[in-house]
């Protein structure tokens, strides 16, 4: 019976080595996942960033526009 033994050697061999690529797999999407969700953040944190820029601009134009009219 040594070939029966040497068949559930192979399977658990292959059992693990599939096993360590679907591990492998699903951690490179949980990456991905989370390198997007970061990229998102950082979309919104730098157009929050130009929103307030952009709002200090006009108000600094405003007020030199009101200092010269006096």
């Amino acid at each position: 019976m040594p070939s029966v033994s040497r068949h559930l050697s192979r399977a658990a061999v292959l059992a693990a080595c599939l096993l360590l690529v679907l591990t492998a797999l699903a951690g490179c999407a949980t990456t991905q996942e989370t390198a997007e969700r970061k990229q998102a953040e950082s979309r919104r944190i730098l157009a929050a960033r130009k929103h307030r820029q952009q709002a200090k601009q006009h108000d600094q134009k405003t007020h030199e526009k009101g200092s010269k009219k006096r």
